[in-house]
């Protein structure tokens, strides 16, 4: 459960995240009697079905690793909120008035959380009578033409055994990135980006809002299998879709046990207020790919509401995972032996001798060694590729996670060498090189122009060409609009007369 919250179902859920890394990143703690209590995260693309109808609420990815342009800070992102369509209006994303979004930092490996940062966001709409996001051209975040805005606050807990020790505003009232609704109301959406990055205390920085979605794979795993003969893939399926994210960086220091302690451990959690006024938790998220995969359909909802200390129901589902049996199946790739010991050490403690903090207890978290220096030239299969700076060393947005995860469930640490993958090995979007690195959301206005023009006003000015009288045709173009007009005008009239008839033999004694 998370600190503060009166509900005791949020006590469940890093269970199920030791279990669902086991399926996406190949965790099996086989050969463990029992699982201490631990942490587990999952990425959460509509993994599980009751989440799956609160994408508000809905956790997709974290990612943690040391800032490459400040490596004496540490740059945590989570995301939220599923298949964003640009064009979704005209209500676009917001994150939810009635949660609270949460950050929890274990610093030395007891599996529970010493530090906690909580995001709690506010609406505001100008108006009510316009059924519009912006009403004109926005050109900076307190531009009177965007209608509908968040502000957001963020405070730190620092905690012992669960219990607060001491609780600070780190920030207060900042403003929150809009959706990118498109070219003609936001003609700069990188200034609107630039803005929502503010400094705090202590050369901190924070930013939230909408962000394309960093996670790239063709999700037609689901198929089957990449359609039973691997016909399906290459796809980025979440290309074109975006988030909404929340990112901050913070010295190493504000978030490690010490200096000669400096791995820690990252998850996040979504609190929802019930019915009765409390927060429970129903969300969770830390190591990539690990619900949607490992647990069965009886066991998401609770893994999800669930807290690493309770881990240890799980373990069936990660010692004997269903995902090497299913590609054994299917494409008659022989499954490694289980109980799958080979996964405990790399996904539930950490690597021995790079990010597993002395006296680990098991649990499923993203690790991240705070002490090792960026790469210059990240490999995008990380450690398995001898890029100790990468997945599973936290996560970097570049790091192929699907890759990584589907070749060590196959057996890549135990002597089955294989080259398994999705052939999605890069984002359709270039990340940045600075804080938030995240790649701008796609516009809503993206898709193909109208039919012969190339852009500009080209259209505007059709449209205006068709309202003159040029000659026959201008005349004929004209006529047209008119009486496409006229017969709109005809058929509100038909409505009104109707309506006015119902009024009335409703209205009829009997």
């Amino acid at each position: 459960m998370t600190p503060i919250s009166r509900s005791g179902t949020g006590r469940r859920g890093l269970s199920t995240l030791i279990a669902g890394a086991l399926a996406a990143g190949g965790l099996a703690a086989a050969g463990v009697a029992t699982l201490e209590p631990g942490a587990a995260s999952a990425s959460s693309h509509r993994e599980a079905p009751l989440i799956s109808g609160q994408p508000r609420y809905d956790n997709t990815d974290v990612y943690a690793f040391v800032s490459p342009d400040n490596p004496e800070t540490t740059t945590i992102i989570a995301n939220w909120i599923p298949f964003e369509d640009p064009a979704g209006g005209p209500n676009f994303y917001t994150f939810a008035d009635d949660a609270q979004y949460d950050i929890h930092i274990d610093n030395n490996g007891d599996a529970q959380g010493e530090l906690l940062l909580r995001y709690t966001f506010k609406t505001h709409t100008k108006s009510k009578k316009t059924f519009l996001y912006n009403t004109g051209p926005v050109t900076s975040l307190d531009d009177p033409d965007l209608n509908v805005t968040q502000t957001y606050d963020i405070e730190l807990f620092k905690l012992h055994s669960q219990q607060v020790v001491s609780r600070t505003k780190l920030a207060d009232d900042i403003p929150v990135a809009p959706s990118n609704v498109g070219k003609a109301s936001m003609p700069d959406y990188g200034m609107l980006r630039r803005q929502a990055v503010r400094k705090l205390a202590d050369g901190a920085q924070t930013f939230a809002g909408q962000a394309d979605d960093p996670f790239f794979l063709d999700l037609r795993v689901f198929d089957l299998l990449y359609g039973g003969d691997l016909s399906e893939i290459g796809n980025d399926t979440l290309k074109g879709y975006n988030v909404n994210s929340v990112a901050l960086q913070l010295p190493t220091g504000m978030i490690t046990e010490s200096k000669h302690q400096p791995v820690v451990g990252i998850w996040s959690t979504t609190q929802r207020k019930n019915a009765q006024g409390y927060y429970e938790q129903v969300s969770r998220l830390g190591n990539p790919l690990v619900n949607e995969v490992v647990n069965p359909l009886k066991d998401k909802d609770e893994f999800n509401a669930s807290s690493p200390w309770n881990d240890g129901q799980f373990l069936q589902n990660v010692t004997h995972p269903e995902l090497p049996k299913l590609i054994e199946d299917v494409y008659k790739i022989k499954a490694p032996a289980e109980p799958r010991n080979d996964l405990v050490d790399v996904f539930l403690k950490g690597v021995k001798g790079l990010n597993q903090p002395p006296n680990v207890r098991p649990a499923e978290m993203l690790r991240l060694n705070t002490s090792i220096r960026p790469t210059v030239e990240p490999k995008r299969l990380g450690v398995l590729d001898g890029d100790k700076a990468g997945f599973p060393n936290g996560r970097r947005l570049t790091d192929d996670v699907v890759d990584i995860a589907l070749q060590v469930v196959e057996g890549e640490l135990v002597g089955s060498k294989n080259d398994l993958g999705d052939a999605v090995d890069v984002n359709d979007q270039r990340f940045g090189d600075s804080f938030p690195y995240l790649g701008e959301p796609v516009a809503g206005s993206r898709g193909p122009l109208a039919k012969g023009t190339t852009g500009g006003n080209e259209v505007r000015n059709q449209v205006g060409d068709a309202l003159q009288s040029a000659g026959a045709d201008g005349m004929r173009n004209t006529g047209l609009i008119a009486a496409s007009a006229a017969s709109g005008a005809v058929g509100i009239l038909l409505i009104g007369v109707g309506l006015a008839w119902w009024r009335r033999s409703v209205q009829r004694p009997n």
